[in-house]
C-alpha cells in the first residue's frame, strides 16, 4: 500500500481545522460547490451500504431498551413538575407534556450523539460523516485532483485561513468594504431625503419644467431610491460614480486628478509635524514639571485651539504682503508655495502629536521596567530611546494616522484660504449644488481612505508591540 504524500495530509489537515468554524466552513462549501456536491453524493450512497447506519440503529435500539430513554423523560418531568411546584404555576397537563417533550427530544438526540462517538473513540472503525468523507478525498491524488478543478478557490480560502498574518489582512479589508457600503448608503440616503433640487440649483429658477424633467431624466433622478441607490454601490466597485451635474466630467477622474496636490500638501504637513513633535514630546517628558515642560504645553494647548482659517490669513498678511518672502496663494510649479500651507495645516497635528508624545512617553518612564534599566547603569538617553518610546508608540501613532486620514480626506480650510485645488475644496464646492454624483464619490473617497489607513495602522502595530504580533499569529 502506498503511503499518502505529506502535502497531501497538510491540505486535508488544513481543511479539517479550517471546517471547524462554521462561516469558513460555508466559504469552502461554496466556493468548492462542484466538488462538494460529488462528495456528498459518494456520501449518502457510502451511508446507505455502510454500516454506520446500523451502528446508530442498534446504539439507539439499545437505549432504550435498556430504560434509559424512558429514565430520562421521568427524570425531565419530575423536573418540570418541582420547577412548576417552586414557581407556583399553574401549567394544564397537555402544557406540562409538550414541555417535556420538547426538552426530551433534545436530550434524547444529544444522548444518541455521545453514545455514539464513545462507541466509535473505543472501537478502530471510524464514524462516516460528510467532513470525514471530504478529508479522504482529499487525502487521495485523484480527490485532490478533482477539487484543484472543480473548486480551486477553495484553496484561495485554505491560504488565507492558514496564515494568521494574511488572515487579518483580509478581514481588516472585508471589514474595510462594509463600512464603505455603509457609509454610501447612509449618506446617499440622507441626499435622497434632502429637500434641496439639484435640477433647479444647476439649471436655476427660471428652468421650464419641462427642462426640469428632462434633467432628472437624463442624470435617473427620477428612478425610484434602490435602484439609484444599486447604481451607486455598484460604482464603487467598477470605479464609475457617473459623471458631475456641473461639467458633465467623470467624478472619478476629477477627483484623482486633484488628488496629488492633497496627498503632497498633507505629506508635507505630516513630516513638518513628526520632526517637530515627536523630539519635542520626549524631551517634554523627560524634563516634566519644569519651565520648558509649561511652555511647551502653553504653546501646544494655542495650536490646537487656534483656527486654522484664521492663522492662515494672517501667515499671507505677514509673510506675504508685508515681507514678500512667500507666495500667497499655491502654484503647483512652485513647491515654494506649500510651506505656509503646509504649516498651517500641520500646526494642529503638531500639537495634538506633541502632546501624546508628552503624556504617552510620562506614563511609560514611571514604569518598574525602566527604572530596572536605570539600576543597571544604563544611560538616560539609552533608557528613554532603547526602551521607553518603542513603548510609547501605540497611542502615538494612532493619533497621526487619524489626523493623517483626516488630511488626506480633504483639508477644505486651508486649501480653500490657499486656493488649492484639492479634494477637500472640491467637495465643498459641490455639497453646495448637491451635486449628488460629486458629493457621494467625495464621501466614497474619503470613506476608503480613512479605512486603508486604519488597516495600515492596525498592521503596524504588530511592528511595533510583540504582543500584538504574538496575538495576529496565534489566530486570536
Amino acid at each position: 500500500m502506498h503511503a499518502k504524500p505529506n502535502w497531501l495530509q497538510t491540505i486535508s489537515q488544513s481543511y479539517q481545522e479550517a471546517s471547524q468554524q462554521r462561516i469558513i466552513a460555508l466559504g469552502l462549501g461554496l466556493l468548492s460547490f462542484p466538488f462538494q456536491l460529488l462528495v456528498l453524493i459518494r456520501y449518502l450512497l457510502k451511508n446507505r451500504l455502510s454500516e454506520s447506519h446500523a451502528v446508530e440503529k442498534k446504539i439507539k435500539r439499545t437505549f432504550e431498551e435498556s430504560g434509559a430513554a424512558a429514565n430520562l423523560k421521568e427524570n425531565l418531568l419530575n423536573q418540570e413538575k418541582r420547577k412548576a411546584d417552586f414557581l407556583q404555576q399553574n401549567s394544564s397537563k397537555a402544557q406540562m407534556e409538550k414541555r417535556v417533550n420538547e426538552l426530551y427530544q433534545t436530550a434524547y438526540q444529544k444522548e444518541l450523539k455521545e453514545r455514539t462517538l464513545a462507541h466509535y473513540q473505543e472501537s478502530t472503525s471510524e464514524q462516516l460523516s460528510f467532513l470525514n468523507e471530504t478529508v479522504k478525498w482529499l487525502q487521495q491524488p485523484l480527490g485532490f485532483v478533482l477539487s484543484l478543478f472543480l473548486g480551486f478557490p477553495m484553496y484561495v480560502l485554505l491560504l488565507i485561513v492558514s496564515i494568521p498574518t494574511l488572515r487579518y489582512i483580509v478581514d481588516r479589508l472585508i471589514m474595510m468594504v462594509f463600512v464603505i457600503i455603509g457609509v454610501t448608503i447612509i449618506v446617499f440616503t440622507l441626499l435622497y431625503l434632502s429637500p434641496s433640487d439639484s435640477a433647479t440649483n444647476i439649471l436655476g429658477v427660471q428652468a421650464t419644467p419641462e427642462q426640469i424633467i428632462n434633467f432628472n431624466a437624463v442624470h435617473g433622478l427620477d428612478d425610484p431610491y434602490l435602484i439609484q441607490l444599486g447604481r451607486t454601490i455598484k460604482g464603487i466597485f467598477t470605479f464609475d460614480l457617473g459623471n458631475a451635474f456641473e461639467g458633465n466630467e467623470r467624478v472619478v477622474t476629477m477627483i484623482m486628478r486633484r488628488f496629488p496636490v492633497t496627498l503632497q500638501l498633507t505629506l508635507f504637513a505630516l513630516a513638518l509635524s513628526i520632526v517637530v513633535a515627536l523630539p519635542a514630546g520626549i524631551y517634554a517628558a523627560v524634563k516634566a514639571n519644569t519651565t520648558f515642560d509649561h511652555l511647551f504645553m502653553l504653546i501646544a494647548l494655542i495650536g490646537i485651539s487656534i483656527p486654522s482659517f484664521w492663522q492662515g490669513l494672517i501667515f499671507i498678511l505677514t509673510f506675504s504682503i508685508n515681507l514678500g518672502w512667500l507666495p500667497a496663494t499655491y502654484n503647483a510649479d512652485n513647491l515654494v508655495s506649500l510651506i505656509m500651507p503646509a504649516v498651517v495645516l500641520g500646526t494642529g497635528l503638531m500639537a495634538s502629536v506633541a502632546r501624546m508624545t508628552r503624556s504617552s512617553t510620562l506614563e511609560v518612564i514611571n514604569e518598574d521596567y525602566i527604572l530596572t534599566a536605570r539600576a543597571k547603569g544604563l544611560s538616560t538617553r539609552r533608557v528613554i530611546l532603547r526602551h521607553a518610546v518603542p513603548n510609547a508608540l501605540i497611542p502615538i501613532v494612532t493619533i497621526i494616522g487619524l489626523q493623517f486620514g483626516g488630511m488626506l480626506g480633504g483639508s477644505s480650510v486651508t486649501e480653500k484660504v490657499f486656493n488649492i485645488n484639492g479634494v477637500g475644496s472640491y467637495i465643498v464646492d459641490k455639497q453646495f449644488v448637491p451635486d449628488i454624483p460629486s458629493v457621494m464619490g467625495g464621501v466614497i473617497y474619503i470613506a476608503v481612505i480613512l479605512s486603508m489607513v486604519n488597516v495600515f495602522i492596525d498592521l503596524l502595530y504588530s511592528f511595533i508591540d510583540p504582543r500584538i504580533r504574538s496575538r495576529i499569529k496565534s489566530g486570536r
